[in-house]
């Protein structure tokens, strides 16, 4: 069987060893980690490339504000018959069409490609926006809003995928984190475009309407430039198309020389781990998801991201309004600023942590947050249960929040596009970021719906719930995430082949240090 059609999941146990070897190899670390300039010709054309499917990021982030915002506008809300009874369903049904459109995101991006799959994704966004924005009645705006939450997990799947398989290694981290920071280019937008138009006096119909027919924005931009970036060299491999992954190579990592030592170093890996007969061809199989040790460990791992990075805090919608007003803060167009301010935070503090992701390694920052985080819920928690007729305990819990946030951000954030595309083999990758989004709208569904009812039931005790699972997080993290900093992603492959993932990770990182220190 030729090299180019060798699967990591049919390596002899006794060639893990060996595997392991040459991923501390200091002679590949030095290749993988020798200085670049970043703002070499070709690798600004790359980071073109890679913005295009960083808005497939921003897509997500303008619905998670703008239904929400519009909810509180009354013209909206009467236009369309809106009562306690049915919002709850019309919110939830993009997150019934990311779910439906889970089942087919995968084999799209797998069987014709990243940039096809981002691309079909724009159109059927396009569609639900439309739909939205020109609905009459609540049936077309139910409908709009089912059709775009099909589209968004499409470009969510295919998106990442693109990011991390075109990226430039050594600054594969960086690259790839700034893809879930561009979820707040929708939210910012959305949000300060809402809090502008609430100036308006009357509310006429287009401070609704605008809002919604710009959900349709990042995914025109998409559609209109998709075009003109390349598929992704691991994608060729797959295919068999081995000259054309190098062509990519060369033209965008190796700066258009033939011979360059990174484009022979990831061409020689990718042919020796991607499958040409993997489960990626085979639209219906997801087997590979579950049927090995290591693919159960990969996907226990998407798992945790999906979980702990979605039930960090409830939506702070339910307790922030009620923070604001006891700290003294009654007025509307004043708790909606407060709103607003939290997402250009939150961006700021993810594009902070970006690099860091490098510098300190995924777990490290990862174990910190959620500590933080914990931390952060614990005196949340507290001042909600003093805060009663003392704004000053009011304020402090309105500052925590902030600051909940930016521990959030600075390593949660990059985190979740990063890291689940990194752990993922390429032939369960967009597989795999399917199921993982699956997962997160499992999360996001129980976070919505059940926090109210909980809080009006056991009042601020029901908080006590998030600073566990901030804390079990956080020894989740200790005791079984792997290490993917300073690792190619097929070197990240032959970890899940050691009897320790975890520990396999970790030695190879301590071996090339002390190997580059000699």
């Amino acid at each position: 069987m030729s090299s180019s059609k060798t699967s990591i999941e049919h390596i002899d146990n006794s060639d893990v060893s060996a595997a392991l070897h040459k991923v501390s190899d200091p002679e590949t670390a030095s290749i993988t980690e020798a200085e670049v300039n970043p703002l070499r010709p070709s690798l600004l054309r790359l980071y073109g490339c890679l913005f295009v499917a960083y808005l497939c990021s921003a897509t997500n982030g303008f619905d998670a504000n703008t239904f929400g915002g519009l909810s509180a506008i009354n013209t909206f809300v009467s236009y369309f018959g809106i009562t306690p009874n049915n919002q709850g369903l019309v919110a939830a049904l993009y997150v019934i069409g990311n779910v439906a459109g889970c089942l087919f995101a995968g084999p799209c991006a797998d069987r014709y490609g990243r940039r096809f799959g981002m691309a079909f994704g724009s159109v059927i966004c396009i569609v639900g926006a439309v739909m939205q924005a020109t609905a009459h009645n609540l049936g077309t705006l139910m409908g709009g809003r089912f059709i775009l939450g099909l589209g968004a997990v499409l470009v969510q799947t295919a998106g990442p995928a693109y990011v991390v398989e075109m990226s430039y290694p050594k600054y594969r981290g960086v690259l790839t984190g700034a893809y879930q920071s561009c979820f707040f280019l929708g939210t910012i937008v959305s949000t300060w475009l809402e809090y502008g138009l609430n100036y308006v006096p009357g509310a006429p119909q287009f401070t609704w309407r605008l809002p919604l027919a710009v959900q349709a924005l990042p995914s025109v931009i998409v559609l209109m430039f998709v075009w003109f970036i390349p598929e992704t060299p691991r994608w060729y491999i797959g295919q068999g198309n081995i000259e054309k992954a190098k062509e990519i190579l060369v033209k965008y990592h190796g700066d258009g020389d033939p011979d360059s030592p990174i484009v022979a170093l990831e061409l020689d890996e990718m042919r020796e781990v991607i499958s040409a007969n993997g489960s990626d061809k085979r639209w219906w199989d997801f087997r590979e998801l579950f049927n090995s040790r290591s693919a159960r460990y990969r996907t226990f791992l998407i798992s945790c991201i999906a979980f702990f990075g979605q039930w960090d805090l409830p939506p702070t919608s339910y307790y922030f309004p009620l923070m604001a007003k006891t700290a003294g803060i009654t007025s509307e167009r004043t708790q909606l600023l407060l709103n607003a301010l939290q997402t250009p935070i939150m961006m700021v503090a993810a594009l902070s942590g970006l690099r860091w992701q490098d510098r300190l390694g995924r777990r490290p920052l990862l174990i910190a947050s959620s500590t933080g985080m914990a931390i952060c819920v614990a005196i949340i928690t507290a001042c909600t249960a003093q805060q009663a007729g003392k704004p000053v305990v009011g304020g402090v819990g309105i500052a925590f929040v902030y600051v909940f946030l930016v521990v959030f951000a600075f390593a949660w954030t990059p985190a979740q596009s990063l890291y689940p595309t990194e752990v993922l083999a390429f032939n369960t990758r967009a597989k795999g970021l399917a199921f993982m989004n699956l997962l997160v709208n499992i999360a996001g569904v129980f976070n919505t719906y059940a926090p109210p009812a909980a809080i009006a039931r056991a009042s601020w005790r029901f908080y006590i719930f998030y600073i566990l699972w901030d804390a079990l997080g956080a020894v989740v993290i200790y005791f079984t995430f792997v290490e993917t900093k300073g690792k190619n992603l097929e070197e990240i492959d032959r970890i899940f082949e050691a009897d320790s993932p975890k520990k396999a990770s970790l030695q190879t990182n301590a071996q090339v240090e002390n190997k580059a220190h000699m």
